[in-house]
């Protein structure tokens, strides 16, 4: 028999389900389970179940209820607990809060006192709100993100599957069947306890694949039912459209445009030596010249830079690319530009320290000036600053950190 607040969360996904179809799918496939208060404060999931605290969720109004349901099912949908890498566990937490919330209170739920909100952030995925959380930021997520261990290890052993959670008070039932080696978070009655269930393990890399594929249907699934309905949001809409088409990562885009930049093509040139005096044509690559332009203002890391210039050194011995490089925030650096074959390793010439303006028509005007255009500008930079007011005759390729768009050119996401 299900008492006050088990009731409280049915009512709670049930208005979900009725109203916002789509979030009371995803909510559907979350059982609920009670959480130890010495770990659970507030709600958590680790992407198979809700877990939640008793005396928090008494504390909250159904609206409220609705939108923590609903919070920790759009963090296991945006697959946020497979998505960290690298990343600093606490920062990219607040990061994918600062994600979610947004989206929640545009599509008409009530968030509770507590919750990230920022306008800034509108829009934004958690990989470009993360470089914007700062190290030793102070703010909290309003849950408990139980993928991960409290430390911030991130994968649990794959030598043996991770258990259900155990000491639980189940408040519902989800639609899916246990997979092999996962557990679903439900328990019998005769398991419960008054203390609610433990910590859950972190999930192991093979879990995280697995649930992250899982996620993606489920999501689809649940969009294709609230569209049916003519109840999905149009911001949810968006999100939903964009994670569910194939995404490549910058560098292979970065490759693909390079690639499609160096022609080979047929030449006269040289004769070929198979066939004795006779000049036939003969195949050749094409020599490129790529202009590398680097935003040094400030908001581009030392290491980022790196990272990028790693990646065209891997790209252009491949196309036989030349490269010149240069740096700029309002002004062009004074040692600039620095010239590499494509034999020839990149290097950064010297550390930038920044702080300037950001101005792109430096570097246009300088390419203006120069007796052979490139036949390729790659642009390193957040592409916040002073555009030129026309688009020059050579395509630009603009690598862009962060959430600004830019006028003309081909814009490539970085985050």
């Amino acid at each position: 028999m299900q008492d006050d607040i088990e009731l409280k969360l049915s009512a709670a996904r049930t208005r979900l389900i009725l109203d916002k179809p789509f979030l009371g799918a995803l909510v559907l496939r979350l059982p609920m389970v009670e959480g130890d208060p010495n770990w659970c404060h507030t709600t958590a999931t680790d992407a198979r179940a809700f877990y939640y605290n008793r005396e928090f969720i008494d504390a909250l109004s159904l609206d409220h209820v609705q939108f923590m349901l609903a919070h920790e099912a759009l963090h296991c949908a945006l697959s946020h607990f497979a998505r960290r890498l690298h990343r600093v566990k606490h920062r990219w937490d607040v990061a994918c809060d600062h994600a979610i919330n947004p989206l929640l209170v545009e599509d008409g739920l009530r968030a509770p006192p507590g919750t990230l909100l920022l306008d800034e952030f509108k829009g934004m995925t958690a990989e470009e709100i993360y470089p914007y959380i700062k190290d030793d930021t102070e703010e909290e997520t309003i849950d408990d993100h139980a993928y991960d261990d409290a430390e911030g290890g991130q994968q649990g052993s794959d030598n043996q599957p991770n258990p259900p959670p155990r000491n639980t008070r189940e408040s519902g039932k989800s639609e899916d069947k246990p997979e092999q080696g996962q557990g679903d978070g439900a328990q019998s009655e005769s398991d419960e306890s008054q203390a609610g269930a433990s910590r859950p393990p972190p999930l192991s890399t093979t879990e995280r694949e697995q649930l992250s594929v899982q996620w993606q249907e489920r999501m689809a699934g649940a969009a294709q039912l609230a569209l049916q309905a003519g109840k999905l949001s149009g911001s949810l809409a968006r999100l939903v459209d964009h994670l569910l088409q194939p995404q490549l990562p910058w560098r292979m885009l970065l490759a693909r445009y390079l690639t499609a930049i160096a022609r080979d093509d047929y030449s006269y040139m040289r004769p070929s030596r198979r066939e004795g005096a006779a000049i036939l044509p003969s195949l050749r690559s094409s020599h490129i010249d790529v202009t590398v332009a680097l935003d040094v203002s400030g908001s581009i890391k030392e290491d980022e830079l790196n990272e990028f210039l790693a990646e065209v050194n891997a790209i252009k011995g491949q196309i036989q690319a030349g490269i010149t490089l240069h740096a700029c925030d309002d002004k062009l650096a004074d040692d600039g530009p620095w010239r590499s074959e494509p034999w020839e390793e990149i290097m950064l010439p010297r550390s930038f320290p920044g702080g300037g303006g950001t101005d792109f028509r430096p570097v246009f005007n300088w390419l203006e000036n120069l007796d052979r255009r490139p036949d390729l500008l790659v642009y390193f930079t957040d592409a916040l600053g002073e555009f030129p007011e026309h688009e020059p005759v050579y395509p630009v390729l603009w690598l862009v950190k962060g959430k600004a768009t830019v006028p003309w050119g081909q814009r490539v996401q970085l985050n």
